[in-house]
C-alpha cells in the first residue's frame, strides 16, 4: 500500500509511503530511490515537515528555519516515506530522509541570512554497539571547508523496556508477550525464533555547528561525506539554520571564571559553580557564566539564585555520567550534570531562574532511577528560559508539590525518556514556546503520581519525534490545559495528544482542555494491542475518565489510523469509563482509518467537527465489545454542524447515532491526499 503523504510544498517528489496494514503487517519496504541532484529553484521551509500555512499560530516559535533533507539537492538516495517502526524513514521528521555514502552530498539553499546550524542525522551503531564515529564536511558556497565529526554513541537503542545498547542481546523479558510471534516466547514449545538486533530504534542525533560567518539568503550550505569515512552511510534528516547574535555580557555579576570555573573544559568547574552561586546569594547577585565549555560531572544545587549565559549557542555545561560507589537513597546509580532544586521533602528551591546557556549530558541507557537529567528537583516560583538540552536522561524534570515555574522558549533534544515531566503536585505552572525533538519516551507530559496536578499549561510548543510514546501526555489531574501546540510524527506505542488514566494517576477531576492544537502523522501502531491508535487518545486504564474533558479547535492532519480514539484495556472493559467528553470545532484533515474510534464505555458530544477523506467507516464503535442487543456502550451525541467525511456520506451520518456497532477491530488502511489549507 503506497501513499504520498508529505505536503506538496514539503515534498513535492512522488514518494511512495510503506504503512502498517490494520494487521500489523508491512506491506511494502522503504522506498530508497537514488536522484540526480534534485531539488527544487529555492528553499523549501517547513514546519515539521509542513508548510508552514498549516500551522500557523500554533507551535513554538523558534529563531531558525527549518529545511529538510527531501527537498534538497543531492546526489544520494531518498528514504521513505515510511511511518514503520524500527526504521530510518518512520524516525525521521516527515518520515523522509537522504542517505549518503562516502563523497556523497546533500545541498541546502540558506533561506534567510544564518551564521550557525543544527544538523539532524544518523550513522550506522558499532557492529557490538556502542557506536562509532564519523566525518561528515560542511562547506558553503563550495568554500570554508569545516568538519563535523558525528556519532551513534547516543543512539541505538534495542530490544524491550528498558531498552539495551547491545544489539546482540537476547529478550529482556522473555515472559511478556510479544506481536512479533503472537506468544510468550518463555512458555512457548518449540521456542520462537527471534530476530537479532530485536527492535532497533532510536537512531537520530543532531549536532550543532557555528559557520564563522554571516552568510546570506540564497547562499549555499553543503553536507559530503568523505572519501574514507567508516560509516557505510550517513543519513541527514534535516538542517535548522539560525543567524546567532553576539554573547550577552553581564558585566555586574559573580562571574564563575573568578570563582575557579575553567572555561576550555579542561578541569571540572563544579566547585567553582558552588562558590559563585554561594557569594551571589549573599551578595544580591546575578551568576554569569560567560562564553566557554565548562565541564561539570554532578548536580548543581540551585535555590534562591538567578544564573545567566551568554547564550545557549556561547555557554555550554557539559559533564560526563559518573557511576556513584554506592546507590543514592532515590535509587540513583549514576550521577551527571543538571541543575537541581532541592528536593520537595526538603522543602523544595525557590526564586530559582536559569537562562543562555547549553546542558550537554552523556546518558547512553535508560536507568529510570537515574537522576541524571538536565534540570530537575523542585523549583516554585522560578523561570527556565533559553536552553538548549540534550544528551541528558529527561531534559527537565520537576518533582513537586511545587508551583509557580515557568519554562519557555528552550530546545530540547536527544533524551533517552522525556523533554517535560511536571510529575506529582506541580501546580499554577506554564510551559511554552519549547522546541522538542527526538525524545525516548513523551515530549510533554504532567505526571499525577501520589498528588495531583493543578492548573497548569502547555501551549505553543513543538514537539517533533518522539520515538517512543506520546508528544504531550496528561496523567490525571485537575483543571489543566493543552493548548495551540504543534506535534508531529510520534512512531510507536503513543501518539500525538493523549490523556491518560494510568501508571497510578490520581483521577481526572475539575476541567481538562486540549484547545487549538496541531498534530501531523500521528494516530500510531499500538504495538502490544496490534491496532492503530488515534491523533488524540483518552485511555481508561487504572481509572473512569469522567471529568470535564473538552477538546475545542483542534486539527487533525494525515493522521495514520484513527484521528479520535476513546479506548480502555480489553481486561478492564467493564471496569471503566469515559464519559461526557466533548468535541468542538475540531477539523479532521485526512485519516487512514476513521475519524473516531471508540472501545470503551461512555459517551462523547461532537459540534461542528467537519472531516474530509476519512478512510474507513466514520465511527468504529467497538464499546466495550460485549455486542448487546441494545447496541454498543458508547454513545455519541451530533450537535450539529458535522460534516465531511468520505465521498457525499458524512463521518456521522445519522445511522451511527447514538451508539451503532461498526466494529470493524482492524480496517484497512486507505491514504488520504496530503494536507493542504481548509
Amino acid at each position: 500500500m503506497s501513499w504520498t503523504s508529505l505536503t506538496a510544498a514539503a515534498v513535492g517528489l512522488g514518494l511512495s509511503l510503506s504503512l502498517l496494514s490494520g494487521g500489523g503487517t508491512a506491506l511494502a519496504a522503504p522506498l530508497e530511490r537514488p536522484t540526480g541532484p534534485i531539488g527544487p529553484t529555492g528553499p523549501v521551509v517547513t514546519r515539521a515537515a509542513l508548510d508552514p500555512a498549516l500551522v500557523t499560530g500554533r507551535g513554538a516559535r523558534v529563531g531558525f528555519a527549518e529545511q529538510e533533507a527531501e527537498n534538497a539537492a543531492t546526489n544520494g538516495a531518498v528514504i521513505g516515506p515510511d511511518r514503520t517502526a524500527y526504521t530510518l524513514p518512520s524516525e525521521a521528521s516527515g518520515r523522509a530522509a537522504v542517505k549518503l555514502t562516502p563523497k556523497q552530498y546533500v545541498e541546502f539553499t540558506l533561506p534567510s541570512a544564518a551564521n550557525a546550524i543544527t544538523v539532524r542525522y544518523s550513522v550506522p551503531d558499532a557492529p557490538g554497539g556502542g557506536g562509532i564515529t564519523a566525518p561528515l564536511d560542511v562547506t558553503v558556497n563550495g568554500e570554508g571547508r569545516k568538519t563535523m565529526t558525528l556519532t551513534s554513541q547516543y543512539a541505538w537503542l534495542y530490544n524491550q523496556y528498558p531498552f539495551s545498547n547491545d544489539p546482540g542481546a537476547d529478550l529482556l523479558h522473555p515472559d511478556w508477550w510479544i506481536t512479533e510471534c503472537a506468544c510468550v516466547p518463555a512458555a512457548t514449545t518449540p521456542a520462537p525464533v527471534i530476530t537479532k538486533p530485536f527492535r532497533p530504534s532510536h537512531f537520530y542525533d543532531e549536532q550543532r555547528l557555528k559557520l564563522g560567518k554571516t552568510y546570506r539568503a540564497g547562499d549555499t550550505v553543503r553536507l559530503t561525506v568523505p572519501a574514507g569515512s567508516k560509516a557505510d552511510w550517513t543519513v541527514v534528516d534535516l538542517l535548522d539554520s539560525e543567524l546567532v547574535g553576539a554573547p550577552h555580557i553581564r558585566l555586574t555579576a559573580a562571574n564563575v571564571l573568578l570563582f575557579g570555573a575553567d572555561p576550555l573544559g579542561r578541569r571540572d568547574s563544579a566547585d567553582a559553580f558552588d562558590r559563585a552561586i554561594a557569594f551571589a546569594k549573599r551578595k544580591n547577585l546575578t551568576v554569569y557564566i560567560p562564553p566557554g565549555t565548562y565541564q561539570v560531572n554532578r548536580h548543581i544545587i540551585v535555590d534562591d539564585v538567578t544564573i545567566e549565559g551568554a547564550g545557549n549557542w556561547h555557554t555550554v555545561v557539559k559533564g560526563r555520567q559518573v557511576t556513584l560507589d554506592s546507590p543514592a537513597p532515590d535509587g540513583s546509580v549514576h550521577t551527571g550534570v543538571g541543575f537541581y532544586g532541592k528536593d520537595a521533602a526538603d522543602g523544595g528551591s525557590r526564586n530559582v531562574h536559569l537562562s543562555g546557556f547549553a546542558i550537554e549530558g552523556d546518558v547512553r541507557t535508560r536507568i529510570d532511577t537515574d537522576q541524571v537529567n538536565g534540570v530537575g528537583g523542585a523549583m516554585s516560583d522560578s523561570t527556565v528560559k533559553g536552553l538548549h538540552i540534550r544528551h541528558t536522561k529527561v531534559g527537565l524534570w520537576f518533582d513537586g508539590p511545587m508551583s509557580n515555574v515557568r519554562v519557555s522558549g528552550n530546545i530540547v533534544v536527544d533524551q533517552i525518556a522525556d523533554a517535560l515531566n511536571f510529575h506529582t503536585g506541580v501546580t499554577n505552572s506554564v510551559v511554552s514556546d519549547n522546541f522538542v525533538r527526538n525524545t525516548g519516551d513523551d515530549g510533554l507530559a504532567m505526571w499525577s503520581e501520589k498528588t495531583a496536578n493543578a492548573k497548569n499549561t502547555f501551549t505553543r510548543n513543538t514537539v517533533q519525534s518522539p520515538v517512543l510514546a506520546n508528544g504531550i501526555a496528561i496523567y490525571g489531574g485537575t483543571d489543566n490545559t493543552v493548548s495551540a501546540n504543534l506535534v508531529a510524527d510520534p512512531v510507536r506505542e503513543g501518539s500525538a495528544l493523549h490523556a491518560g488514566s494510568r501508571f497510578g494517576a490520581e483521577p481526572f477531576t475539575g476541567a481538562l482542555r486540549f484547545t487549538d492544537n496541531t498534530t501531523v502523522r500521528a494516530g500510531t501502531y499500538e504495538l502490544n494491542w496490534n491496532i492503530g491508535l488515534g491523533a488524540i487518545w483518552l485511555y481508561a486504564l487504572d481509572k473512569d475518565i469522567d471529568a470535564d474533558v473538552r477538546v475545542t479547535g483542534d486539527h487533525y492532519l494525515d493522521s495514520t489510523y484513527n484521528a479520535i480514539m476513546l479506548v480502555s484495556d480489553y481486561a478492564v472493559k467493564d471496569l471503566y469509563v469515559i464519559d461526557g467528553v466533548r468535541f468542538k470545532d475540531v477539523r479532521i484533515d485526512g485519516t487512514g482509518t476513521s475519524a473516531v474510534s471508540a472501545r470503551v464505555k461512555g459517551s462523547a458530544s461532537f459540534e461542528n467537527v467537519d472531516a474530509r477523506d476519512v478512510g474507513a467507516v466514520g465511527v468504529n464503535n467497538c464499546g466495550s465489545f460485549n455486542f448487546t442487543p441494545a447496541g454498543s456502550e458508547f454513545a455519541l451525541t451530533d450537535l450539529g454542524g458535522n460534516d465531511g467525511g468520505r465521498g457525499t456520506e458524512s463521518w456521522l451520518a445519522p445511522w451511527l447515532l447514538p451508539n451503532t456497532i461498526t466494529c470493524d477491530d482492524r480496517p484497512p488502511v486507505v491514504a488520504p491526499p496530503a494536507p493542504s489549507t481548509w
